[in-house]
């Protein structure tokens, strides 16, 4: 995959809150972190998949709308608007850059 195609199978899959699909695009080896700070929150398909696999089954009404996305390189900036997440009632803008290499996600960071 292109980066932007990596980028938009991961972003098609969160939308569609499924956890199998979502890993797809993801190396197995993938580490997301956040920032500022670079803190790793997950490393892995197990860990994303407990994080991501509960906020899917929790969250019914959960959409991430692209705002904005820059492709440079190996890299993919997205803007994005996520609401519906459980127990939240607003909307949450984030930045999420994701670095691909051969093909796969394998590092993101988000910033909030």
């Amino acid at each position: 995959m292109t980066p932007e195609q990596a980028a938009q199978a991961q972003l098609d899959a969160y939308n569609a809150r499924d956890i199998d699909a979502f890993l797809l695009p993801y190396a197995r080896d993938v580490v997301l972190a956040r920032l500022p700070g670079d803190e790793a929150f997950a490393r892995g398909h197990a860990e994303m998949r407990a994080i991501y696999g509960k906020m899917f089954a929790a969250s019914l009404d959960l959409h991430c709308q692209l705002v904005h996305r820059i492709c440079h390189e190996r890299f993919v900036v997205d803007h994005e608007d996520v609401t519906g997440i459980a127990g939240r009632d607003d909307r949450v803008g984030a930045v999420a850059i994701y670095e691909v290499v051969d093909g796969l996600i394998a590092k993101a960071w988000f910033l909030k």
